[in-house]
């Protein structure tokens, strides 16, 4: 099992840059797919960046696509999503979620927050006009 904690949220001006964390205790995040979504109030939890099943690419929205950016930092065993450019339209609770890593199933990437069995509390994103 793994626990996930995110950080890094905050209130920035539209224009301006933020970037989460999510560190990971528990199990190593190499055996993990781990995505990043969020969730604005009364909309349904979105996706906005969803590495392949082998990690080879990384899947992001129209809505984000480039704009945000995931990377990793395997010796510290945390994810980060870099967000630039920020909207209003980007406020919302991010969250980053975790599933095993699997051998081929035929799922190049994992878009809907059921596919995923471990969260993290979420971190509040405002982003201001």
């Amino acid at each position: 099992q793994v626990q996930l904690v995110e950080s890094g949220g905050g209130l920035v001006q539209a224009g301006g840059s933020l970037r989460l964390s999510c560190a990971a205790s528990g199990r190593t995040f190499s055996s993990y797919i781990v995505a990043w979504f969020r969730q604005a109030p009364g909309k349904e939890r979105e996706l906005v960046a969803a590495p392949s099943w082998n990690a080879g690419s990384t899947y992001y929205p129209d809505s984000v696509k480039g704009r945000f950016t995931i990377s990793r930092d395997n010796a510290q065993n945390t994810r980060y999503l870099q967000m630039n450019s920020l909207k209003t339209e980007d406020t919302a609770v991010y969250y980053c979620a975790a599933r095993p890593r699997t051998t081929w199933s035929g799922t190049i990437y994992y878009t809907r927050p059921q596919l995923y069995d471990y969260w993290g509390q979420g971190t509040q994103v405002t982003v201001s006009s």
